[in-house]
């Protein structure tokens, strides 16, 4: 294979799409992308399976977290791009792995789509039973496909308020959880330690469950290293993001996990049924507390079906000014890939319809198909930095303006994390199917983006 010498960011990127993001956008894109539906949902499930324990699963998983942001955050400064892990991995390994990395992540985000707004339309329709749960899929696709298609600084504003009400929702819960354990909010006693006796409840067995269940909630990270490349001044919006990864992982996940697990025993039932910031609004006597959490629910699912509608719009648009997808989907007007916006909202309505089709077999097979792809793309962003890093050392070390910790080691740790996970995955039989699901998806992609590779070579 020739090799590639390094290249100035993507001249598409810079002459066709717009740069209306703003420095507190990406701020906010990046806080906002900490705080998913899958920090609220899903971790009833890890707590029921790890216990107390659930602190060291997402802090084992948040660790790994932090690895792959430090890595893509290297790269996406010295060349941003909306392209973001799959450009890289087409500069740093070829052209397949950028096709495969990229159609990947689009299935993942364009699905996610459709989930996320079954997810809120469950939700209103809980407050206005008889309501038809897709007419408010629909409603929702349309006002975000809508904000998407005008102008990129629509989407950076709903993301600014939406992230601001997150942060805020999940940083009063941190700081009346603090208060209540300390023994100091009025009408409450603190449990001290008496529901982290019983730490590791299922053993070793529960620890993995709950492992495997925070590594796919630290989901959407990845958007703020997409839309950087739309900022004015990328590769400061990159940094500043990347940077403080650390503290916003630390803070809003394992803090949260922590409040939780004093504040509530793990074996309670409402810590599933209702969700665990429910129980412990319950705990804390805070009235309508399943109510609030709703609304917060529903802002984080309404989010992240905004950011997932960009996020693959503009991974589509990259992948065609690369040469690999459909040339209409790199058509271009007033700064917007509106023709990516609306087939990547398109793909997520269909996932959609297909839930009420074909919920046992297309559908099932559809969610199997995406559930382990980040951990895909995870390898191609930590084997590109590899590559990548010392080819920018000899050539151009000015652009590492953000630099991976104690490379090339803790690259390398990342990957063995990486692959261990993978290994548990395939111990589990929840997860096991997922994990074949996947690697068949990705191998057809790998083989049709080397065929493709070739062909073009050949030309």
């Amino acid at each position: 294979m020739p090799r590639t010498t390094v290249e100035t960011p993507s001249e598409a990127d810079r002459v066709s799409l717009s740069h209306g993001l703003k420095q507190r956008h990406l701020s906010m894109i990046a806080l906002g992308g900490v705080i998913g539906a899958g920090l609220f949902v899903g971790s009833g499930t890890a707590i029921a399976a790890a216990g107390p324990s659930v602190v060291v699963a997402y802090t084992l998983s948040g660790l790994l977290v932090m690895l792959v942001m430090r890595m893509l955050g290297e790269m996406s400064a010295a060349y941003p791009s909306s392209g973001s892990f799959s450009a890289h991995a087409e500069r740093a390994i070829g052209p397949w792995a950028g096709f495969t990395a990229g159609w990947s992540f689009w299935v993942l985000l364009c699905t996610a789509v459709g989930l996320e707004g079954i997810g809120a339309a469950t939700i209103v329709t809980g407050w206005l039973p008889g309501t038809p749960a897709w007419a408010w899929v629909a409603l929702f696709m349309v006002v975000f496909c809508g904000t998407n298609l005008a102008a990129v600084k629509n989407f950076g504003e709903f993301e600014f308020w939406f992230a601001a009400l997150k942060v805020g929702a999940i940083s009063l819960f941190l700081v009346l959880g603090v208060l209540a354990i300390a023994g100091v909010l009025p009408g409450t006693d603190s449990p001290g330690a008496s529901h982290l006796t019983d730490f590791l409840p299922h053993g070793g067995e529960g620890l993995v469950i709950g492992l495997l269940a925070s590594v796919f909630a630290y989901g959407g990270l990845e958007t703020v290293t997409i839309a950087a490349a739309e900022s004015r001044n990328p590769v400061e919006g990159v940094a500043g993001a990347v940077r403080t990864a650390m503290w916003r992982i630390a803070l809003f996940y394992i803090g949260s996990m922590a409040v939780v697990v004093t504040l509530v025993p793990w074996d309670s039932p409402a810590v599933v049924e209702d969700g665990p910031y429910v129980a412990a609004l319950d705990r804390l006597g805070i009235p309508g507390a399943d109510q609030v959490m709703n609304v917060v629910i529903l802002v984080a699912l309404l989010s992240a079906m905004n950011a997932n509608i960009y996020g693959a719009s503009r991974i589509g648009y990259s992948l065609v000014e690369r040469g690999q997808g459909p040339k209409a989907l790199g058509r271009v007007s007033g700064g917007v890939p509106r023709v990516a916006v609306l087939a990547s909202s398109a793909f997520g309505f269909l996932c959609v319809l297909l839930s009420y089709w074909r919920p046992d077999d297309v559908f099932a097979w559809l969610l199997n198909t995406i559930g382990a792809v980040i951990l895909v793309v995870w390898i191609f962003i930590a084997v590109s930095q590899l590559r990548l890093r010392r080819r920018l050392e000899r050539e151009a070390p000015e652009r590492l303006t953000v630099r991976m910790w104690a490379f090339p080691w803790l690259t390398w740790v990342a990957l063995a994390g990486m692959a261990a996970v993978f290994v548990l995955m395939a111990r589990e039989p929840d997860t096991r199917v997922q994990l074949y699901s996947t690697g068949a998806m990705t191998l057809l992609l790998a083989a049709g983006g080397y065929a493709w590779q070739r062909a073009r070579a050949r030309s």
